[in-house]
């Protein structure tokens, strides 16, 4: 069955994670396109002043306080969505915590906890939407990552979530497909995106944490989740950095795992010492309302490679990609690319 998608202003839309990041600029640009939003997360705070600030705006927004890692509270997610507009038309599923450290110095405790949020959390969002939208048609949207196909050194737990997160979002849709339901499920994949992720990461490492370059700004993730909502894509890849990471990963995987261990682990350390331990997203909410991080370097307002893909025809989608292969490939071919590698210790 074909799926037809509601143009924004004409939607209801569900955000999790909505407080900071790339939840908070994704309400904020749908609520200036016109949808109606239910905004979910775990600070009253944050999520108060976020509808205070779209309705002054002429917008409509009401929030729950939900922690997605609890499946009662997805549902009252999907019942107060009922409650005030009748249903809703997308559902994006975004809330996410992460963790840094050497897995031999990481609680089992934290693992489970991380994947009780951005694994679990996201399928009972999915399971609600689906099962609501099966009639109706609608866009599910799951925000994964780039390590969705490859692992980040230090952040693998995370990485092990997000492949999670990939594995049950393409099971997703081809159950969808084989019911005949009206509904597009789409993958997100952004890569190193200037967001507070790092701040509200869990932290076992000896230095504070920070994002290895490139990074993107949350609106470019923003701008593909809103895509999405309208347009039914599979999959999108935020940032050509990101895309080029899983083609090495993909064509040269024992030279993807040198960069990772001797340069990305590098890349992952800031110069400033770690905030305390208890002061993470992981074991309690933000309860701040900031899109951006700490990135100390050039974040990048746009992708290139994204805009173009998502707004482009499908020949110069593939043109990108056959472009994106003859690069890696001249870049790897490169006789010093190995030498440069080992001269890089963490």
């Amino acid at each position: 069955m074909k799926t037809n998608l509601k143009k924004l202003k004409d939607q209801v839309m569900v955000i999790t994670g909505a407080s900071s990041g790339i939840g908070l600029v994704t309400a904020r640009m749908a609520a200036k396109e016109g949808a109606r939003l239910v905004l979910a997360a775990r600070s009253e705070v944050a999520l108060r002043l976020l509808c205070q600030e779209i309705e002054q705006a002429g917008g409509q927004a009401i929030y729950v306080v939900a922690d997605v890692s609890q499946q009662t509270d997805v549902r009252r997610i999907a019942q107060a969505a009922e409650e005030a507009f009748g249903g809703y038309d997308t559902w994006v599923n975004n809330a996410g915590v992460s963790i840094y450290g050497k897995l031999e110095r990481v609680p089992v405790a934290d693992m489970r906890k991380l994947f009780e949020t951005n694994f679990w959390g996201l399928v009972y969002g999915s399971l609600e939407a689906a099962n609501h939208l099966k009639a109706k048609g609608g866009a599910i949207i799951n925000v994964g990552s780039i390590l969705s196909d490859v692992t980040a050194i230090l952040q693998t737990i995370y990485s092990a979530s997000k492949h999670a997160v990939k594995g049950f979002t393409d099971g997703l849709r081809m159950e969808l497909e084989m019911d005949g339901a009206p509904v597009s499920v789409t993958l997100i994949q952004p890569s190193s995106i200037d967001t507070p992720y790092t701040v509200h990461a869990k932290n076992y490492m000896h230095r504070e944490a920070k994002h290895g370059p490139p990074a993107y700004a949350p609106d470019t993730v923003a701008r593909a989740i809103l895509h999405a909502a309208v347009t039914p894509e599979r999959a999108i890849v935020v940032g050509g950095g990101g895309r080029a990471f899983i083609g090495m990963q993909r064509w040269t995987p024992a030279l993807f795992d040198q960069y990772m261990e001797k340069a990305f682990a590098r890349q992952e350390h800031s110069s400033e010492p770690p905030r305390p331990l208890n002061h993470n997203g992981l074991d309690r909410p933000a309860g701040s309302l900031h899109e951006r991080g700490n990135y100390p370097g050039y974040t990048r307002e746009t992708s290139f490679y994204t805009e173009a893909v998502t707004t482009g025809s499908p020949a110069l989608r593939t043109a990108l990609l056959a472009g994106a292969g003859v690069a890696l490939a001249a870049w790897l071919g490169r006789p010093t690319t190995r030498n440069q590698l080992n001269k890089q210790r963490p």
